[in-house]
């Protein structure tokens, strides 16, 4: 009867063993696999703000302060984000070449590393608008005609109807946005550097913003046209009012001296 009674209960113990080894495994990899890929992140991230640290006492400090917190020559850093260093040294405005009303874009001197490394820094500072994805400022698939109307509503004071800039007061000026990439533009709205208000997702949700995108690379496209000929800048009555007067008057004074010139020589005659 013993051995009949082992018999019966060897399936199960076989079965109850089986299933500790599995849960054992399983508990292994949730203690070990996640902790160890955070520590790594963790780690890589350390060593970032580390390297980014050391390319800001270099290029940054003597207008920034040694720790972010702004001097006479440049504001705070504190809690602009990652965001916004990404903008500023992507199109290389910094490091400035010298303080002024507005900074303008230049070559850039930093690899995308750096700069990555230099975000990481100034992120860790205090907490601000991250990098953004891909996939929040590609303008596939995007509402071209509502980009305009948010465009027209929103940035056209500064920026032209069609993003080619325009002056500013004080010596400032907005920007132009033909060839600026979806990425840049994002950032910018998202930031709000120099001049421009910020229009941070709780104000402009990422889809309306993607919308603009895709409306300025439509109207700056290679494929568009426009419907009234020559754009002279596309400043609107600006220059076609200085065109008109270079021009036009020139053209009237020109045909007034042929006419008196003629006048006088019939008279002559």
């Amino acid at each position: 009867m013993k051995k009949l009674s082992a018999r019966r209960r060897h399936p199960l113990a076989a079965v109850v063993v089986l299933l500790l080894a599995l849960a054992a495994t399983g508990g292994l990899y949730a203690a070990f696999a996640p902790a160890g890929k955070a520590q790594a992140d963790e780690t890589a991230q350390s060593l970032a703000i580390e390297e980014g640290k050391k390319l800001y006492a270099v290029g940054c400090a003597s207008c920034h302060g040694t720790g972010g917190q702004g001097s006479t020559d440049g504001p705070s850093l504190v809690g602009v984000g990652s965001a916004a260093v990404d903008f500023q040294v992507s199109t290389g405005r910094m490091p400035a070449q010298q303080p002024g009303v507005q900074v303008p874009k230049k070559p850039v001197i930093y690899e995308q590393a750096q700069i990555d490394q230099l975000a990481a820094y100034i992120a860790s500072l205090g907490a601000g608008p991250i990098v953004p994805t891909e996939k929040q400022y590609d303008p596939a698939g995007a509402n071209i005609a509502r980009g305009g109307e948010l465009f027209r509503n929103n940035c056209a004071q500064c920026h032209n109807f069609t993003g080619e800039g325009g002056a500013l007061t004080n010596g400032k000026y907005a920007p132009n946005l033909e060839g600026v990439s979806p990425k840049h533009i994002y950032e910018a709205m998202l930031t709000g550097p120099q001049n421009m208000p910020s229009f941070p997702d709780s104000t402009m949700p990422t889809k309306e913003k993607k919308d603009i995108i895709a409306y300025l690379e439509h109207v700056n496209g290679d494929k568009s046209t426009s419907p009234g000929g020559l754009k002279l800048g596309g400043l609107g009555p600006v220059s076609e009012g200085l065109f008109g007067w270079i021009f036009g008057l020139g053209a009237l004074i020109a045909v007034a001296v042929w006419v008196a010139a003629h006048t006088a020589k019939a008279k002559k005659s």
